[in-house]
């Protein structure tokens, strides 16, 4: 896995970085492409882009991967890759489990990564860059954040990003009222100075006017969370007017064209944007001619990388921008019980798909084994059933004899294979499968038959991550 996120790049990265739509189909294509890569998907949300792949070398597959990645986002190398990080073999696996889980999210414990990373997996299926081992372990992580919101309470604890972005939106408002207050009005000197805010409380937008741009799934969540925070009225923009429309109608919410943003600006108390749009979708010019004239403060908040809201819109007076970076810093904590929780059952699935990975190294030996017994028994059998055949025995006796045999040797067979697959996880487990194939004389052909017939598994050992600038330098 080699990517970056909002723990190892600033935003300005972050925005530059981004990859979606046409390119983001493009850099999986070409990953996939590359002679070390196998398989491939891309994790790409506001604030991480991740790529996982299956490779046969690691040093050419980082390489590789770095190398693309810079290309399709457009940021020179030699500015991206202090930024990058590289896991691989088990701690990549881990990592992806604690990704689904949103043990890595900005906001601990937010429920949309999950919906991320299935998304993630299904485009790469869509595309064919997924095959049976980022397959299955992508269902390893999706059971494993599914498991974790159901058994523990993260999801209860961890905030969405968005709720977060309306909570301080909300507290600005409150916080920009009180100090007009404030500056207008002498308080009693026998009245004791309150740090408690307003917007406290069930309903924190109640009263206020919210314009949502955009309507994709992060502009569905912020039309969601703010009618359930109580928000007079909700308009949503959008260059695609269906679309809108069909946003709308779930929340009892007006449409604006977005040719007629900046009447929506100037009606609007607090703006979310969320396009994917390439450029700057609000402008300076747009707020500044939204906010002239008028008494009340205004709130973008900026969910877009890249950014949807022009930075030189921070300077004018009584708007406040916030941004992914802000957010960063105002992440809720999730409770340690939960955490731990959560860390227990990434541990287990962990321990599960290793293990399943082991077994899986072995089975073609098992497989090949358990044939040549087949084998074995069925001729000795014939011969059996030809040398009796004057001996006037029913087939019932026969069939009783074949079962006998059959359930001998599979008794004989058993604690072996069983065994060897237990063993496969320990340190020369393969020596085990090979001593099988010395023991019983097992055909090699035979054996990477069913090699390429199972399912293909990553097997390597855990190693300790490294990071990708010096990878690359290597």
């Amino acid at each position: 896995m080699v990517g970056l996120s909002h723990k190892s790049a600033p935003v300005a990265i972050l925005e530059q970085a981004a990859v979606s739509g046409d390119t983001l189909a493009k850099l999986l294509r070409d990953v996939t492409l590359a002679e070390s890569v196998a398989e491939t998907f891309i994790v790409s949300t506001c604030h991480r882009v991740e790529v996982y792949a299956d490779v046969d070398r690691f040093h050419a597959g980082v390489t590789a991967i770095c190398e693309l990645f810079a290309r399709h986002c457009g940021v020179p190398a030699r500015e991206l890759t202090p930024h990058l990080y590289v896991h691989y073999e088990d701690r990549a696996v881990g990592h992806l489990l604690a990704v689904a889980c949103g043990l890595d999210s900005m906001v601990v414990g937010e429920g949309q990564i999950l919906g991320q990373v299935r998304a993630a997996l299904k485009l790469g299926e869509e595309h064919g860059t997924v095959g049976r081992v980022l397959a299955g372990l992508g269902r390893v992580a999706l059971r494993a954040g599914k498991r974790a919101r159901a058994e523990t309470g993260i999801d209860q604890a961890g905030q969405s990003l968005v709720s977060v972005a309306l909570e301080l939106a909300a507290a600005s408002l409150a916080a920009r009222a009180a100090a007009t207050e404030s500056a207008t009005t002498e308080p009693a000197a026998t009245e004791p100075a309150t740090t408690e805010s307003p917007t406290t409380g069930d309903k924190p937008l109640a009263g206020r006017d919210v314009l949502v741009v955009g309507a994709g799934s992060m502009s569905a969540l912020a039309a969601a969370t703010a009618s359930r925070a109580g928000a007079d009225r909700i308009a949503v923009a959008n260059r695609t007017r269906s679309h809108a429309e069909r946003l709308a109608a779930h929340v009892g919410a007006g449409v604006t064209a977005l040719a007629d943003l900046p009447a929506a600006l100037a009606a609007a108390d607090i703006v979310v944007s969320c396009t994917g749009a390439a450029g700057h979708v609000i402008t300076r010019a747009q707020v500044a001619a939204a906010t002239a004239g008028r008494d009340k403060p205004l709130v973008l908040v900026d969910l877009a990388l890249p950014r949807d809201v022009e930075p030189e819109v921070a300077g004018l007076p009584g708007v406040t921008v916030i941004g992914l970076d802000q957010l960063g810093e105002h992440a809720t904590a999730a409770r340690d019980g939960d955490v731990a929780a959560v860390l227990a059952i990434c541990e287990a699935e962990l321990a599960a798909y290793r293990s399943a990975v082991d077994a899986a190294r072995v089975a073609p030996t098992v497989v090949a084994l358990r044939a040549k017994a087949a084998t074995v028994v069925d001729a000795e059998l014939a011969r059996l059933a030809s040398r009796l055949s004057g001996d006037d025995l029913s087939g019932h006796a026969l069939d009783e004899i074949a079962q006998t045999v059959r359930r001998v040797v599979d008794k004989l067979l058993h604690a072996p294979t069983v065994r060897v697959k237990e063993l496969a996880g320990s340190p020369g487990g393969e020596e085990y499968a090979a001593a099988l194939r010395v023991l019983f004389d097992l055909d090699p052909r035979a054996v990477e038959a069913v090699t390429r017939a199972a399912p293909e598994q990553d097997a390597h050992g855990d190693q300790q991550p490294t990071r990708a600038g010096e990878e690359v330098q290597r």
